[in-house]
């Protein structure tokens, strides 16, 4: 049975889940103000603690990919790299919007994870999830406008889940003509426990990476890199 060790840091929430094919074993969130530097490894701790998990035992290691909080994700890759390659375990770097879409199961119409990527930019992807997982876009930053006036496109349902609901929940109700939803806080952020079952999902697909070869997917460069390169261009 696959087992895989699934560690969230790509926000707020800082996650550990140990999640096999038959269910979510035991998973530990937390959305304080803390560091994820403080919190990961200790979660991971207890989960294995609680569980009687042997790590020696588990398939993979599940991480969050990208995109999300430059910070976070750096955090979680080291994380995810560090016990990779002590324990000899690839990892499944589970794109972020795809885990937080996996939060939804069983809704008849399109899936779209937003997450505030600043300057009214958010970072999605476009899914469904009734009866299996599919991908209808791939994650990428777009403007919201961008985002309404494409599912305004689609004509079908929605449900929105992640950090950019808050932010733009009023934008999409004023804009968006469709029929559409947002799923409620308990769902609303990342969840190291979906991520983990995504995670499987795309092992069983051989989408695995060796602990060496494993970085994340920021999908634009950091805000210092912008502003140096904004620089840059005056300079010359």
């Amino acid at each position: 049975m696959i087992t895989v060790l699934a560690i969230e840091s790509s926000g707020l929430v800082a996650g550990a889940a140990i999640v096999t094919e038959e269910k979510v074993v035991a998973e530990y969130n937390v959305n304080l103000k803390m560091t994820h530097s403080q919190t990961l490894l200790p979660m991971v701790d207890e989960i294995v603690r609680m569980s009687g998990t042997n790590l020696e035992d588990i398939t993979a290691i599940a991480v969050s990919g990208g995109p999300g909080s430059f910070t976070g994700l750096r955090i979680g890759s080291a994380t995810a790299k560090g016990l990779g390659l002590a324990l000899k375990k690839d990892i499944v770097a589970v794109p972020t919007t795809q885990g937080l879409a996996a939060n939804v199961e069983g809704f008849d119409g399109i899936i779209c994870p937003i997450m505030d990527a600043r300057r009214s930019q958010v970072y999605t992807g476009l899914y469904r999830n009734k009866d299996k997982f599919e991908i209808v876009m791939d994650q990428d930053a777009l403007s919201i406008d961008e985002l309404i006036d494409k599912l305004n496109g689609m004509n079908e349902p929605v449900i929105f889940v992640g950090d950019g609901v808050p932010v733009f929940k009023q934008k999409i109700d004023e804009c968006l003509k469709v029929s559409h939803m947002f799923i409620g806080v308990n769902s609303l952020y990342q969840r190291a426990g979906s991520l983990g079952k995504r995670a499987i999902e795309l092992f069983k697909e051989g989408c695995v990476q060796t602990a060496a070869e494993h970085a994340p997917d920021y999908l634009r460069l950091s805000q210092a890199e912008r502003e140096k390169n904004e620089a840059s261009k005056h300079e010359n």
